[in-house]
């Protein structure tokens, strides 16, 4: 993930005007049905700058095109109205359901509701609506909290079990950055030799963690640890230690192919590689199963695993089966 500035938005936004930035709409009519007759999928995601969101609708594309589907895709470049606006539009296009990945939890309840209000299925990714605020027919994402515990407990032990460490935060509020920090904070608890000693928000953009790291090491020169809980963050973080000639073991959460690199070179240390190809992949079927009355056996929540990456295991995930077919590409 990378950087998602939040914009608090109310269901009135839908009464703004419905122009739409169309990444890739293949072959869809105005009645949301392709050429054979099938409903077409509605997606709206948050941007395509973001490797996790450009893995994801790789991921929509390719099984789509599999199973012989149509999709139109909308990014709406992090601007929480323009998504509004798309998510809307697709709806008036009669989409049969809608793969949603939402700028941000308080405004994806005005897309949720009005979606529902169409009564068209959605399958949100990454990110979810407040409690409340809509129906999902279901949530696919990472087990952030874990994956955070598991990567702060293992940065605990690689560090002797003691020090004092510093924490880069995403989106403050984001689904993300709430499990993560929670995640991180389970693992302080039971090893009470690590010691935060700062805490900054880096919004999951390397260049904001460089500066939040810099101002880190001037004010605490003896942190031995910092958990980026992105990867941007972890490679913000390094290179600016880098920078300051300092040694620090750094962090991340994503699995960025750019990360592996950084990992094999010594720069950084460790990440939970997230699989978002594959969640796009989930998407689709279940967006089919719900278009075709079979969505009853689907979960409400699908958590996906990460796997630990490391100097250990670098090496293996060259082909990396995380991001898809494309992913060397993204570096």
């Amino acid at each position: 993930m990378t950087s998602r500035m939040p914009v608090r938005l109310g269901c009135a936004a839908f009464a703004a005007g419905l122009a739409v930035l169309s990444l890739a709409a293949c072959g869809q009519d105005s009645g949301g049905s392709s050429s054979g007759g099938k409903k077409v999928i509605g997606v709206s995601v948050a941007d395509q700058k973001s490797l996790f969101y450009v893995a994801e609708v790789d991921g929509i594309k390719d099984e789509a095109k599999k199973q012989g589907y149509d999709v139109d895709v909308t990014s709406a470049n992090n601007d929480s109205t323009a998504q509004v606006k798309q998510v809307n539009d697709l709806l008036t296009k009669q989409v049969g359901a809608l793969i949603f990945t939402p700028q941000d939890s308080t405004s994806a309840a005005a897309g949720v509701r009005a979606a529902n209000n169409a009564n068209v299925p959605v399958v949100a990714v990454d990110e979810r609506p407040d409690p409340g605020q809509g129906k999902l027919a279901t949530y696919i994402a990472t087990d952030s909290v874990k994956a955070a515990y598991n990567l702060c407990t293992w940065m605990f032990k690689q560090i002797g079990d003691q020090g004092d460490i510093a924490i880069l935060h995403g989106v403050l509020g984001s689904t993300a950055e709430i499990q993560r920090t929670q995640g991180c904070q389970k693992a302080l608890k039971e090893n009470p030799g690590i010691k935060v000693v700062a805490e900054a928000t880096a919004n999951w953009d390397e260049t904001q963690a460089f500066s939040a790291t810099q101002n880190i090491l001037t004010a605490h020169p003896e942190i031995k640890a910092v958990f980026g809980e992105s990867d941007a963050m972890g490679l913000g973080a390094a290179k600016a230690a880098k920078a300051a000639g300092k040694s620090i073991f750094s962090v991340g959460i994503d699995g960025f192919p750019s990360m592996f690199d950084a990992i094999a070179q010594g720069l950084t240390q460790g990440t939970e590689a997230q699989q978002p190809y594959k969640m796009g992949q989930m998407a689709v079927d279940n967006a089919i199963a719900l278009m075709n009355g079979k969505g009853s056996s689907i979960p409400a929540v699908q958590y996906q695993d990460t796997v630990l990456v490391n100097k250990d295991n670098v090496a293996q995930y060259k082909d990396d089966p995380f991001y898809g077919p494309n992913a060397q590409s993204m570096k």
